[in-house]
């Protein structure tokens, strides 16, 4: 049977201070009081109404003070701004946004890292918030990759930003968007981790060694050009708000009287709203919940049959994850139907063993730092250029990271029983990180990319380092927070029982440590500026050059119209598209411009900026006599009208 515990927060909380209070206050109502009863003399005996007035009531006790409604709110405000969660999300976005610097500096004009697949996320945002407002049926089918349907399921969607893509138009406003969200990503990363940390048990500073450590480490610098993996604070958020409202913790286990279904509802919507955002990170983490609500039912069930509970979790509880696992699930399908459909029109977007085997990272990748990193990159140079694809295979969490987490394993708040699970997940996760490097795969990815849906359209394994960091980054929290418990016994044996400056300071090393092993070196070009032909020109149109560098940009600039091009880039490239390419190599003949006609691409914009080298660099002044075509010039760009 379950035991009921008690929540010392409610026995020493302001429920007894309160009845003390309404105690004492009636007594003092019941001796001095002479506001509702009648009035009395020295003696005892009624006051006639002719006596004169005590002198002496004047020093009695002046009545309580009756609160105003602004002085209430005014309480409320100021209880809000210094509780621990309001500080903990002030802290995660000034760290974000210095971590990040300078991208909120020059949001208008730049992008972290490189301009090619943040272009194509900014364009992403930007275009589901514009279809959302004027013609949501239209959602998958996007601009670009002109003809093709469904183009917006090419790639991860980033779908759960729409909201923050209905604000503005055209590149600079999708600029400024991106910038806004990279920062914002960060720091929910950051705030995430540390809630679910301490909801598990840890101290405020193991807590922020934890979030720290899940969203700056090593190998996540290398991801910076990657939304939709940097976005990942969905994740612990939604894991703490599950294990809060099922009130269950990793230091103090189940305790029934804690529970609470709203936070059990939140828990579910932010797991949606993270697997919207895509399924490069959040098919991974559906599995983790399906695996949790599978365990949760097997315990469920022998409580029932073995310790006689009719309800162990409670009916309320039970609705809760039954209505949103049954929301979560939805999004899923819904999200899912667009991929699948695509996998059936083009059969090279499913990925093969063989594709995974290509960015599957060696061991040595877990002691590789990428070149982004401000202590590490320079020295690890050598070691990258012995891996095959580096930026998918520098899988360093970070060194202090590895040494907190080890030191972890025998000093830490948690239970040895905890601490080896916390292990055992680590390992599972790092064999899984490395794909068919790890003894061909046969016995951990294989299985998984073989017999899972939708396992198959992950191309990167390295990814899932991210399940490691988390983890290691809860060991970590338990040395942490077992070495600040240890600081403040020692500071209560001292006279006066105060710690010294030296003591707190010590507590603060690992998340210094922390912190400075995070800091990067990220680029942050120039977006190339959009041609004025963009803005004027009609669709369906071609832009060329055309390529996947090139094309990203080109969805960037059109963003202000969204007229169709046929221009797109993405996790595969359509065969339609490669034809494409292929056929215009000539262009303007007449083979290409009866192939665009047939395809219903009417207008052709030729960078001049951008052709040297090519050959369009001398065809494009080529006669167009018997083509039907006209050229016209429009700053650097040559519009072909066909």
């Amino acid at each position: 049977m379950t035991t009921e515990r008690t929540d010392p927060d409610k026995a020493s909380g302001s429920g007894g201070h309160d009845e003390a209070s309404a105690k004492d206050g009636d007594e003092a109502s019941t001796k001095d009081g002479d506001g509702g009863g009648s009035s009395k003399d020295q003696a005892g005996a009624p006051a006639s109404a002719g006596s004169k007035p005590d002198r002496w009531a004047a020093f009695g006790p002046a009545p309580e003070p009756v609160p105003t409604w602004y002085g209430r709110l005014g309480r409320r405000l100021g209880r809000l701004l210094i509780h621990e969660w309001t500080l903990a999300a002030l802290g995660s976005l000034a760290l974000a946004v210095l971590m990040t610097w300078p991208t909120l500096w020059y949001a208008r004009h730049t992008l972290p890292q490189d301009y090619w697949d943040p272009s194509l996320q900014a364009w992403q945002m930007a275009w589901s918030g514009h279809i959302l407002l004027t013609d949501p049926t239209q959602l998958w089918h996007a601009n670009a990759f002109y003809p093709e349907r469904w183009s917006f399921a090419f790639s991860d969607t980033l779908l759960g930003y729409a909201p923050a893509g209905m604000i503005g138009t055209g590149p600079e406003a999708a600029l400024i968007r991106y910038n806004i969200m990279f920062v914002l990503a960060h720091a929910l990363a950051t705030f995430g981790a540390y809630v679910l940390a301490r909801q598990l048990g840890a101290g405020r500073i193991g807590a922020a060694v934890a979030g720290v450590s899940y969203t700056y480490a090593p190998w996540l610098l290398a991801q910076a050009g990657h939304l939709h993996v940097v976005s990942n604070g969905g994740i612990p958020l939604a894991l703490a708000m599950l294990a809060r409202g099922h009130g269950w913790s990793l230091r103090h286990g189940y305790r029934p009287e804690r529970r609470h279904d709203g936070w059990v509802y939140a828990g579910w919507l932010v797991a949606a709203w993270q697997l919207s955002l895509g399924f490069g990170i959040g098919l991974v983490f559906a599995y983790v919940l399906a695996g949790a609500v599978v365990v949760a039912a097997v315990i469920w069930y022998a409580k029932r049959i073995f310790w006689r509970l009719k309800r162990p979790f409670g009916q309320r509880l039970f609705v809760a994850d039954l209505i949103g696992g049954l929301i979560f699930a939805g999004v899923g399908v819904l999200m899912a139907i667009p991929y699948f459909t695509v996998t059936q029109l083009h059969p090279n977007a499913e990925r093969t063993i063989g594709d995974i085997a290509v960015f599957s990272p060696p061991a040595s990748g877990f002691v590789t730092a990428p070149a982004e990193s401000r202590l590490w990159g320079g020295l690890h140079e050598g070691a990258r250029a012995l891996l095959p694809w580096h930026p998918e295979m520098t899988l360093l969490p970070g060194f202090v990271l590895y040494a907190l987490a080890i030191g972890g394993l025998f000093f830490s708040i948690w239970t040895v029983r905890q601490r080896l699970l916390l292990l055992a997940g680590v390992l599972v996760t790092m064999a899984l990180s490395m794909g068919t490097e790890f003894f061909g795969g046969h016995f951990t990815y294989a299985p998984l990319f073989d017999h899972l849906p939708g396992w198959s359209g992950i191309r990167t394994p390295g990814r899932l380092m991210l399940w490691a960091t988390l983890l290691l980054g809860l060991l970590a929290a338990g040395a942490v927070s077992a070495f600040a418990r240890r600081v403040r016994e020692i500071s209560a044996e001292r006279i006066p029982s105060w710690p010294s400056p030296w003591l707190r300071l010590a507590t603060l090393v690992p998340l210094l440590l922390v912190v400075a092993e995070g800091t990067n070196t990220t680029p942050h070009p120039v977006v190339p500026p959009q041609p004025a032909a963009m803005r004027a020109v009609d669709g369906p149109l071609l832009v060329l050059p055309s390529g996947q560098n090139h094309d990203q940009p080109i969805m960037l600039w059109s963003t202000t119209r969204f007229q169709q091009i046929v221009n797109g880039g993405s996790g595969f490239t359509p065969r339609q598209l490669d034809d494409v390419r292929r056929v215009t190599m000539t262009f303007p003949d007449q083979t290409s411009v009866d192939y665009l006609r047939t395809l219903g691409v009417r207008n052709v914009l030729v960078m001049r900026d951008q052709i040297v080298g090519t050959p369009w660099e001398i065809s494009v002044d080529a006669p167009l006599d018997g083509l039907g075509v006209t050229r016209e010039e429009m700053g650097s760009t040559v519009v072909f009208r066909l």
